[in-house]
């Protein structure tokens, strides 16, 4: 029996296997593992555990180490050098993921270990996957000095070549700084925790030095700053398991590549309800704001929307949710902040967001209740006419299903940005109070009879006159029939049934086949 295990098992080298695989696994060591649990953190490979399915986890190259021999490194080898690779499952559907870990010379990026990560993206490029990074990272490793740099770069280039092809997340548990930070900025959506993680190019200390700003970590690039001000996270998460909660949650709208479609989920909502309460929702006064949020929770499936950028610019909502189980992307103006207006940063994050439903085959909904473009020299200086030709490009550009609803206002330039009809939006609908021109009726108004107005003394008459013509102009410009009268829009419908109108237009448009001139690529106007 002895000779037979000899022959056929040496467990000597089963048990170095063994003994190699846990000293991989427990990245710097127990005591570097207690002091990243003592910051309230997960450690790389615990993080991977709560965001796949339980035991679905596959990792590679888990016995790679750094070739570096300067600085003393050669007595800092770890096996896998501060990251863990692989792939896993999310419900069953395939992703790679890569998560760097801060116990292993503080998770800074070596040659090997960008190896690894672009080993991945490579993996899920052939295979037509998502990829995941999750990011806690002290930037490049200094003692490698160019080859960090060049392992950086390497990963930059698979983020741009995937850019399109697969669904690229990022979320931040930790420090993300200096160059690092341009893996995640080149990924379709970004998370971050409110607990440890931050972004910038220059840390404080730097900034100090050079410009003589006084800024802690959490005022430069904390994750409330990048998800109020700079618009660079799309999502915030109280803690950690939050956080892999919410990444779990938006793979689930989105599909493996963009070849294919996004899961279609049983749909356990009635198609054809009607909701009374949206006949009442919007104001007769066309200056005084409601929630959009209140059309969008009572039309989709189930209630279930997940916004994008909730905290950017929040003059535009973006998010995802479901009809009759399909994912769906929405954009809509939102009457409760700056009026809805389109500004630089709402065209912006409102032209990305339509640019990925685009790339990914997510069919698109747009909510249209728009006053007009904002003005003043903040915004010119800041090039609200590139911006907003962005959001113009993007909708003119997309192939895929396009439904668009104007609940109330619709003038200017900033109607036809919104999805209009001659920008190829597929279905174009109205609300019967919905007012389409080219501006509201009082400028319009105080432009077209200027010369009556002034001639008029008295008061009472010049207020009645200019409600006269403002009525008339309403009528004869601003009515949705005017509009659906020469074609630009389908159907005038109420209001109540446009959950059921919106969901048997998408379902007409699914066999919907469109492609864009051949070219080299477009020149978005950035």
């Amino acid at each position: 029996m002895s000779l037979w295990i000899n022959v056929f098992m040496d467990q000597a080298k089963l048990d170095k296997l063994i003994e190699s695989r846990a000293k991989a696994q427990a990245g710097g060591g127990e005591a570097a593992v207690e002091k990243h649990h003592a910051k309230g953190s997960y450690t790389a490979r615990e993080r991977i555990n709560m965001l796949l399915d339980e035991g679905s986890f596959e990792e590679i190259n888990m016995f790679l180490t750094h070739r570096c021999h300067d600085f003393g490194m050669e007595k800092k080898v770890f096996l896998g050098d501060g990251v863990a690779v692989g792939s896993g499952t999310i419900d069953g559907r395939l992703v790679f993921v890569f998560a760097q870990d801060a116990t292993v010379i503080g998770g800074s990026l070596s040659e090997t270990m960008a190896q690894k990560i672009c080993n991945v993206m490579d993996q899920a490029m052939k295979l037509g996957a998502p990829i995941i990074g999750l990011n806690d990272s002290g930037g490049a490793r200094i003692q490698e000095g160019a080859c960090a740099l060049a392992g950086y770069a390497e990963i930059f280039e698979r983020n741009i070549l995937a850019s399109g092809v697969v669904p690229q997340i990022s979320v931040i548990f930790g420090p993300c700084a200096g160059g690092a930070v341009y893996s995640p900025a080149l990924t379709d959506f970004i998370m971050m925790t409110e607990q440890n993680s931050y972004m910038f190019i220059t840390g404080p200390k730097v900034v100090k030095s050079v410009t003589g700003e006084d800024v802690t970590v959490e005022q430069l690039g904390g994750a409330k700053i990048h998800a109020s001000k700079s618009g660079v996270t799309h999502f915030v998460a109280a803690t950690e398991e939050e956080a892999i909660a919410e990444v779990r949650r938006l793979v689930s709208f989105i599909p493996q590549n963009n070849m294919e479609e996004a899961p279609l989920v049983e749909c356990t909502d009635d198609i054809t309800r009607v909701d009374d309460k949206l006949n009442d929702i919007v104001p007769n006064d066309p200056n005084k704001p409601y929630d959009m949020h209140e059309i969008i929770n009572t039309i989709v499936d189930n209630g279930d929307f997940m916004e994008v950028h909730k905290d950017y610019a929040k003059n535009v909502i973006c998010g995802f949710a479901r009809f009759n189980g399909r994912s769906t992307g929405i954009i809509a103006n939102q009457p409760s902040w700056l009026a809805g207006v389109l500004d630089c940063d709402a065209s912006r994050k409102a032209a990305r967001f339509v640019r990925f439903c685009d790339a990914f085959n997510i069919q698109i909904l747009t909510l249209v209740d728009v006053p007009g473009f904002l003005c003043g020299t903040g915004q010119e200086y800041a090039g609200i006419i590139d911006h907003g030709a962005k959001l113009m490009f993007a909708y003119g550009e997309a192939t895929v299903p396009k439904v668009t609803i104007t609940v109330r206002k619709s003038y200017g330039g900033s109607h036809i940005v919104m999805s209009c009809k001659q920008l190829r939006g597929d279905m174009c609908y109205a609300w019967p109070n919905a007012e389409i021109a080219v501006m509201g009726a009082s400028g319009a108004v105080g432009v077209l009879q200027a010369k009556a107005i002034k001639a008029i003394e008295d008061p009472a008459e010049k207020k009645a006159f200019i409600a006269e013509k403002e009525a008339e102009y309403k009528d004869l410009f601003a009515s949705p029939y005017q509009a659906a009268n020469r074609g630009y829009i389908d159907d005038v419908i109420e209001p109540r049934y446009t959950r059921s109108r919106i969901i048997r237009a998408f379902e007409m448009l699914q066999t919907k086949r469109l492609t864009n001139p051949l070219k080299k690529h477009s020149n978005i106007p950035l």
